[in-house]
């Protein structure tokens, strides 16, 4: 090979390697501006907008801290727990804290103040009930019970005592089967109904009984015609927007039935919610210590109405 083909083959060997150079660096480039467009979209998507009026923001953390926009997304599980509270068929959105109320009746209106609302549903049971109104007594408090009319025809007793003691009594059907109650709204009604007869025969007839807490909590698109069924007839009803966690199962540790209250007591309105079911023997073990933390935080207790 002459000293000439030799340059040439050098030429040939550098323009190539030039080339190859060119070619990596646009690949190159091109994967970086990709990425970075794939970002872009994704920061795009996950931002809220500035814009208060934009309907399209989509904050979702901001949605579910909201407990009245928490209320809005929840399903009804329609299994039906045993009235017992011993049921192994615990409606989830009972674990979860949501807010919802009839118009007009909206316990958490900002009023400067710190209230709490203790509510107790599933009762009266003749084990749990019992040691529940000692406390409220020892505490000079009063709370809200939602009472099924089954478990009530069982303990009139207690429903008297309830009373009382100045505590509120709400309707909580009759049955608390879910999947017959929310079978029609005509059928809900019927149920309303059959628990306020039983509490009226035991209250007497002057008895305001038009306040209701559907089993399960009323939220959800599926529940519209229950709901408006409900405040067709006079009724109206509170959710809750705090809760110790006893819906969850039975048995629950005390510890884990304060530190679930804690957790969703983040408004100056809270209306917690418990049971009273006889299988709840821990939700009573850990009222005193909600009672003094509440007492703590500077709230007030009242009783829905």
């Amino acid at each position: 090979m002459t000293n000439n083909d030799y340059d040439i083959k050098r030429r040939r060997i550098f323009i190539i390697s030039i080339l190859v150079l060119l070619l990596f660096s646009i690949g190159f480039t091109s994967c970086i501006t990709t990425s970075k467009k794939k970002s872009m979209i994704k920061l795009e998507n996950m931002a809220v907008s500035n814009n208060p009026g934009d309907k399209k923001s989509t904050n979702k953390s901001e949605n579910m801290t909201d407990p009245k926009k928490l209320g809005s997304k929840m399903s009804i599980d329609t299994t039906t727990p045993d009235n017992s509270g011993d049921s192994k068929s615990i409606n989830k959105s009972e674990n979860t804290a949501v807010s919802n109320t009839s118009e007009g009746f909206d316990p958490y209106k900002k009023d400067g103040r710190k209230v709490v609302y203790l509510t107790f549903d599933d009762g009266p049971s003749a084990n749990n009930t019992p040691k529940i109104l000692d406390i409220l007594n020892q505490y000079n408090i009063k709370a809200t019970f939602f009472l099924i009319g089954q478990n009530a025809e069982q303990n009139k007793d207690l429903v008297k005592r309830e009373a009382a003691q100045g505590n509120v009594i709400g309707n909580h059907t009759y049955s608390h089967d879910m999947k017959y109650i929310y079978s029609d709204p005509k059928t809900f009604m019927e149920d309303i109904y059959k628990c306020q007869t039983v509490l009226s025969s035991i209250l007497g007839e002057n008895y305001n009984l038009k306040l209701v807490r559907f089993p399960g909590g009323s939220f959800g698109v599926r529940l519209k015609p229950f709901r408006e069924e409900l405040t067709g007839n006079g009724y109206h009803y509170v959710d809750w927007n705090d809760l110790n966690g006893d819906a969850e199962h039975n048995n629950v540790p005390v510890q884990n039935l304060i530190h679930t209250t804690k957790k969703y007591a983040i408004y100056d309105h809270l209306v917690v919610l418990m049971h009273d079911a006889p299988a709840k023997v821990t939700t009573v073990q850990a009222l005193p210590a909600i009672i003094e933390y509440f007492k703590s935080q500077g709230y007030s207790f009242e009783t829905l109405n």
